[in-house]
């Protein structure tokens, strides 16, 4: 499908772990993005075809992403969760306009944003 599809959101307790998968057409970037309440929205991180990753230092060591082999699923792994990281979470993905930028280059194709996942995290 053409705009990812995200799923695995829930409700847990600080400390938890959560995993979020996200359905989509392989592009040369994907990336995981949150919205918390009252914030604006965030990168979380990027990956791009080449495997390389961007995290946010505020999950660094907490969140990781990785795909499946026909790299058509993008999962988040959530450990050490905190109340802070509740937010609804979008899976998106886009192509570059040259592939030796990086994901965060303003040079890119559309970008294709899923209906988002809801996080919540309770102290």
């Amino acid at each position: 499908q053409v705009q990812p599809v995200e799923s695995g959101g829930g409700s847990v307790q600080a400390g938890g772990a959560l995993r979020l998968s996200c359905a989509a057409l392989p592009r040369n970037c994907m990336a995981w993005f949150r919205q918390g309440p009252g914030k604006e929205r965030e990168g979380v991180v990027t990956i791009k075809s080449d495997g390389s990753t961007s995290y946010a230092e505020s999950v660094k060591g907490r969140f990781t992403i990785f795909q499946d082999n026909t790299k058509e699923t993008l999962y988040l792994q959530m450990n050490n969760l905190k109340p802070e990281d509740t937010a609804m979470y979008y899976c998106v993905a886009w192509n570059l306009e040259t592939y030796s930028d990086s994901c965060a280059s303003a040079r890119s194709g559309k970008k294709y944003w899923g209906q988002g996942t809801q996080v919540t995290v309770s102290s």
